[in-house]
């Protein structure tokens, strides 16, 4: 049974909007210390769990206009506020961050920008890459095995996620550049 693309009461799409509301109790379990919290992995785990659940829903159901906007907002709104918790609590450094934010939100713009023109931009492999580094930098920054023992293991997910977001920041601005040049050539002939 295909849901309507319209339709926004969808179980995909309570999927979704719920992640984005149970988030910030997540970020509260961050603890001060530095020292990793089971509690704090076990619902990170949870939220990233359910990315590939309100997926799974979509796939199996039909995807909506409103899940293929909001899905990708809360994936970059749970990322990016568990890091920006991790910098307040002098975990992550804000350089890398920063940078990832600043992808994030210009790849945004576009998509909302090319979404008024009817153009979908989905996310490239690459992307999808980026995606499950971010979280495994995040999950290794709180888990206590590796939050003070094994520091290394996710500061160098965390810059794997940089290099990723600016790879594929590159191929959609590539695309776009020649799915424009295309688009120029054909209504020229």
């Amino acid at each position: 049974m295909s849901v309507d693309p319209t339709a926004i009461a969808t179980w995909a799409n309570l999927v979704t909007v719920a992640r984005m509301f149970i988030s910030p109790v997540m970020f509260i379990l961050i603890p001060e210390d530095r020292a990793g919290s089971w509690i704090a992995l076990g619902a990170w785990f949870l939220l990233c769990v359910s990315d590939g659940i309100d997926g799974y829903l979509a796939r199996r159901h039909g995807s909506t206009n409103f899940g293929a906007f909001v899905d990708p907002l809360a994936d970059k709104f749970l990322v990016l506020l568990a890091m920006i918790t991790l910098i307040d609590r002098n975990v992550f450094w804000w350089l890398p961050v920063i940078i990832i934010f600043a992808r994030e939100f210009t790849m945004s713009l576009y998509r909302v920008f090319v979404g008024t023109r009817g153009v979908s931009v989905p996310a490239s492999k690459i992307a999808k890459w980026k995606t499950i580094a971010q979280q495994l930098s995040v999950a290794l920054a709180i888990a206590p095995l590796t939050a003070l023992r094994a520091t290394w293991s996710w500061k160098s997910l965390l810059w794997v996620s940089v290099v990723l977001a600016l790879i594929s920041f590159g191929q959609y601005m590539w695309r776009a550049h020649r799915n424009n040049a295309m688009s120029r050539m054909a209504h020229a002939s």
